[in-house]
């Protein structure tokens, strides 16, 4: 059942895409481009329903009732994922460690660099 609700689903956005693309907008006319009739009134002028314009009325009709379906459905005889959870025995394993400050660190790293400044500054400097 919800295999083909997806169809239906998928198949109205297609339909319902195409038909909002295919549609021009209210003030496409000469007039509206240079401050028109239609610019004049809140929503431009009325005029008698076209074809695409009912299609899109009922595509996004059937979009919403297909939307509201498919969520009724997935959320209809579903199971919590934690409810099916194990409960562990053992409580989880604690490593410690131990913190070094960073001069200590930065001398264990390189013990032969300091020993190399040492010798250089021990050396006489040639003129």
């Amino acid at each position: 059942m919800t295999t083909l609700l997806v169809i239906i689903h998928v198949f109205i956005c297609f339909i319902l895409i195409v038909a909002v693309l295919l549609q021009s907008g209210k003030a496409a006319d000469l007039a509206g481009a240079f401050g028109g009739a239609g610019s004049q009134t809140v929503f431009g002028p009325r005029g008698a329903g076209t074809f695409l314009s009912k299609i899109t009325t009922v595509c996004a009709v059937l979009f919403m009732v297909t939307s509201l379906a498919l969520w009724f459905l997935s959320s209809k005889g579903t199971k919590s994922v934690i409810k099916e959870e194990k409960q562990t025995t053992q409580p989880a394993a604690v490593t410690e460690t131990k913190k070094v400050p960073t001069e200590e660190k930065a001398q264990a790293q390189a013990p032969e660099k300091k020993e190399e400044k040492e010798q250089k500054s021990a050396e006489p400097v040639k003129k």
